[in-house]
């Protein structure tokens, strides 16, 4: 290990940058969160560095370096392109054993400022000794996705609890069995959904309760998205990888079920039309019976849980049984599948609106509002629209809609079998047939589909 990780306490110290230009003011940003002091020497000085430094109650001497200039500061940093000087400043500090960072220049260094992940007081360094720069900056930006801003939150909730769970429990190893169940359950989840102050109260109400009172599950509503897993978001990825059971639907990808807990007990309730493997009904009361059983739960829904995904069905029966509960929303079908169609839902020219609409018709019937289904600058988007496909094509011709209105079928879209067919509403009922065309399956209805000529990418 070339250097050993430390963390300054800079508050309120003074500190040096010798240097006035891009660089320096870079270095001096990071100072100035850390509530540091900030003095500067230089010939010139920016004027947002001049007034960073001004905003610490810091100094700006204008003229060359002078070994005075480090005398009684807690870090020195040089800032110049003038490798000489930069060299001068280094030795100094060295022979007053002050900490010193001169950037780009790691041999000269007894300090190394880092890449920062700053989720205070939750704080993360990353430094490859100055070896890498570039590679350090990009580590950061993988630990940044994977750490949400909230951990800060957690942070200071925690540390405004830790006097009181000492007292709770008296030996190391119990209070680190309390905070490993506080940071990896409910109390932790609330705090990510924005509810520090229940969080807090939860916590608090933790310390009060016997053990055996604490055994309470939690459900999560996650949107799978219409198919690629790239497409899900950073809070679903992280309740997949807690969750002890996950309830899956038919139209979640294998790739997207495998990012889930290699040991989470694995649950299929896929829906096909007709045809249900488990009945509505029996699964919202499988999420109410595995949460109290004190189990983190998964329900994990292809697309949306809001856009007919049946969530607020699910949600509304975790609520009359008191069961904690998130909705995390993933990319519809509607999205996802026409960005990589290559054909935009709304554009100037073509579409002032879109409207989503279930094609799933209920007893077989075409009750739908098709007088205003019918206007030329708007976009439709049927979901679960195949079966239903030559009613729809039939309903909107009779209704108005010019019969070369363009169409568009798009199967299994945003994955690597993804296939679009394009036609019109006179015959595209009679393509789908002759291209045995399969659910899952998108439709889009309007002029827009046109674009698709000069847009579609992901198949290129």
């Amino acid at each position: 290990m070339d250097f050993l990780p430390l963390y300054f306490q800079l508050q309120g110290k003074p500190c040096v940058m010798v240097g006035g230009g891009t660089i320096a003011l870079r270095k001096a940003i990071l100072l100035q969160k850390s509530g540091a002091i900030i003095n500067i020497v230089a010939r010139k000085v920016l004027p947002e560095l001049r007034q960073l430094a001004e905003s610490t109650e810091g100094t700006i001497r204008i003229g060359d370096y002078s070994v005075a200039d480090i005398e009684g500061m807690f870090l020195v940093v040089a800032a110049t392109d003038d490798e000489a000087l930069n060299k001068q400043v280094s030795d100094d500090a060295h022979q007053r054993q002050l900490p010193v960072n001169v950037v780009d220049s790691p041999e000269l260094c007894s300090v190394i400022l880092p890449a920062i992940i700053d989720r205070s007081p939750l704080v993360i360094a990353v430094s490859s000794g100055g070896k890498s720069p570039v590679l350090a900056r990009m580590l950061r930006s993988k630990i940044e996705s994977l750490v949400p801003a909230a951990y800060g939150r957690l942070a200071n909730l925690v540390g405004g609890f830790r006097d009181k769970v000492k007292l709770s429990y008296k030996t190391v190893d119990e209070r680190k069995n309390f905070w490993e169940e506080v940071l990896n359950g409910p109390i932790a989840e609330m705090v990510f959904a924005g509810k520090d102050t229940v969080a807090n109260q939860m916590l608090s109400q933790r310390l009060d309760a016997e053990p055996a009172e604490m055994i309470k599950g939690e459900v999560y509503l996650v949107g799978a998205g219409p198919g690629d897993p790239d497409l899900l978001t950073f809070r679903a990825l992280r309740l997949m990888q807690k969750a002890d059971v996950v309830l899956y639907d038919r139209l979640v990808a294998d790739q997207i079920i495998e990012l889930t807990r290699r040991d989470a007990e694995r649950i299929y309730v896929g829906k096909k039309r007709s045809n249900h493997a488990v009945p509505q009904e029996d699964i919202n009361q499988m999420l109410v019976k595995l949460a109290k059983e004190g189990k983190r739960v998964l329900r994990l829904k292809g697309g949306d849980p809001f856009i007919f995904g049946r969530g607020g069905e699910e949600i509304e029966q975790l609520a009359s049984h008191n069961i904690p509960f998130q909705v995390v929303p993933g990319v519809t079908a509607a999205s996802g599948c026409s960005t990589y169609a290559g054909i935009p839902l709304t554009h100037r020219d073509y579409a002032q609106s879109v409207r989503f609409i279930t094609g799933h018709l209920k007893n077989g019937t075409a009750d739908l509002p098709w007088d205003e289904l019918v206007h030329t600058n708007q976009t439709l988007v049927f979901y679960m629209g195949l079966v239903g496909l030559p009613i729809i094509c039939q309903k909107l011709i009779e209704y108005g809609r010019n019969p070369e209105t363009p169409i568009a079928l798009i199967q299994q879209g945003t994955t690597e079998q993804q296939r679009v067919l394009v036609s019109n509403l006179r015959e595209m009922p009679a393509t789908a047939v002759k291209e045995q065309v399969r659910a899952p399956t998108l439709l889009i209805i309007g002029e827009i589909v046109t674009l698709r000529e000069k847009l579609a990418w992901f198949e290129h």
